[in-house]
């Protein structure tokens, strides 16, 4: 989730609606209420939204340090910041 692009696009999305409301009530301070509605409703799905994101990459992190205490059992390596030093050396990124 890029913020320039949600913005952009949360953007759009008002217009769209503050257009569409003022079209079905024909007033301007209904659409203004509720086009401010609509924006708050947006900006917490947008925080629910990075909130699920960081879960998820919290939980994928912890499952990882997990399997490497599995496959690493009884044998001493260098850990860096609780990672073994081959996750770190890895070609691909880290977000899956």
């Amino acid at each position: 989730m890029y913020a320039p692009r949600v913005f952009i696009s949360m953007l759009g999305t008002l217009i769209v609606f503050a257009i569409a409301t003022y079209s079905l009530t024909n007033s301007l301070s209904t659409t203004l209420i509720e086009t401010v509605i609509c924006a708050v409703l947006l900006q917490i799905g947008y925080f629910l939204g990075v909130l699920y994101l960081v879960w998820k990459e919290r939980k994928s992190r912890d499952a990882l340090l997990n399997e490497d205490k599995a496959t690493t059992t009884g044998q001493e390596e260098s850990k860096v910041g609780g990672l073994s030093a081959p996750n770190l050396n890895r070609s691909e990124p880290f977000n899956p």
